[in-house]
Order: C-alpha cells, then sequence, then structure tokens
C-alpha cells in the first residue's frame, strides 16, 4: 500500500503546548494518554515539512537524505546511562545530512523546536581537530573569498556563528575579521526564534528553505573540505 503523502500546512499552537506541558509531565502515563496528540501535532508536520521541502534540499545537494523516517529525531530518550531518567526530549529536530556520513565529521542543515521557539543552521559540530585544521589552512589560502562568501551572512543576513572556542588562541597572522573563525573546535552558523505566526502557515517551508540557500555557498566550501579530509 502506498504510503500517503502528507502536505505540509505549518505547524499549531497544540504542537508547543505539547512541549510545554511535557516539561512539567515528563512520565510515561502522561505520554501515552497524549501521544495522539505528538503524532499529529509534531511527528505529522516535521515529516511533512521535510516532504515538501525535498526540491530545494537536493538543489543545495543532491545527495543530502531526505527520508522523514531516518531523518526526523525521535523523542525517547536513552537513559541507560543517564543521571537524568526523564524519558521523553523537550524538542524535535530534523538533521538535513548526507548519506553514509559521519555528522561529526560532516556539514549539515537542520531545524529544531521546542516549547520556546526554534533555531535552524548548517555547519561542522563536532569535527576532528584535523578537520577544523583543514578548515584553517583553506582559510588562510584565500582569505578574501572566505571573507567575501561570509560576510554578509554574519552581518546583512543576521546569522549567529556558533562553536565552542579554544581556551589557547590558535597563532596566525590573519586579520580580526576572521579569528572569529579559526579559533573555534567547531563552526555553525544559525538563528533561532521565539514562537511566532511564521511557524503556523505553509509559507515557513519556503521560509526555512531560503535561509538554508543563503548558506549554500559555505555549505559547498566545508562539503570539498570535509571531502578531502574523509
Amino acid at each position: 500500500m502506498k504510503q500517503k503523502i502528507e502536505t505540509f500546512s505549518g505547524f499549531s499552537p497544540e504542537t508547543f503546548k505539547f512541549f510545554n506541558d511535557l516539561k512539567e509531565y515528563n512520565y510515561k502515563p502522561w505520554f501515552d494518554e497524549h501521544k495522539p496528540i505528538y503524532e499529529e501535532e509534531i511527528v505529522r508536520p516535521l515529516k511533512a515539512l521535510v516532504h515538501v521541502m525535498t526540491p530545494a534540499m537536493y538543489a543545495i545537494d543532491p545527495q543530502i537524505n531526505m527520508n522523514p523516517n531516518k531523518i526526523v529525531s525521535r523523542i525517547y530518550r536513552d537513559i541507560r546511562f543517564s543521571k537524568d531518567k526523564t524519558p521523553y526530549r523537550t524538542a524535535m529536530w530534523i538533521t538535513f545530512q548526507r548519506l553514509l556520513t559521519d555528522w561529526q565529521n560532516f556539514p549539515g542543515h537542520y531545524l529544531e523546536i521546542s516549547e520556546s521557539g526554534y533555531s535552524y543552521g548548517m555547519g561542522l559540530y563536532l569535527p576532528k581537530k584535523k578537520e577544523m585544521d583543514a578548515f584553517r589552512s583553506a582559510i588562510e589560502y584565500d582569505p578574501k573569498h572566505f571573507r567575501e562568501m561570509t560576510e554578509d551572512l554574519i552581518g546583512k543576513q543576521g546569522f549567529i556563528l556558533g562553536g565552542e572556542a579554544y581556551k589557547r588562541p590558535i597563532n596566525n597572522d590573519l586579520p580580526e575579521y576572521f579569528q572569529q573563525w579559526i579559533q573555534r573546535k567547531s563552526i555553525y552558523l544559525y538563528k533561532q526564534f521565539p514562537v511566532g505566526e511564521e511557524l503556523f502557515t505553509a509559507d515557513f517551508a519556503r521560509f526555512l528553505a531560503s535561509e538554508y540557500t543563503l548558506l549554500q555557498p559555505l555549505y559547498a566550501y566545508l562539503v570539498d573540505i570535509s571531502e578531502d579530509f574523509n
């Protein structure tokens, strides 16, 4: 039987009410009672969002995995080795990344939603030091190109640069602009917003696709580095 493809029409206030309530009632009996809301107001729109964004993501990289059953996160936490025994996550996300890659060492896009709002972005989240060394070498080889590619993203476009910084600065001769990039153990650009009306319409998918498209040149730059490294 052919699986029904849902149309993305936005999230709903119930999406974020569920997350808010889950923070207080994070135990199995409550979740089991409210699981139909979870399936209808969170899982269904997230998977529908993946479907409607597939053409835009394939335009960015035709190798990105767009199987919603693989890239939409699970709400169930692995509590076997955790001091926190709450069984459910209070946020969900989509990770857009290539198949057969180590997510830690290959760039990817993400969207996360929780009771307080949403965030999205792209980058290298837990790369090995040698990969970040390769990233720094690429910047040093052609700093003008890198600055032209990234300056508007963290200026005019309003993305925030994230990633844990090294405790000891890495010596280099590059101008000040580049230090925010090369003094990090990981790098990613992101935006975050509170819950707003934009989440409740089909236009949110087009908005998100347009934001990812702005990041495409930097994504391709990081892919080249990761392919050489891996």
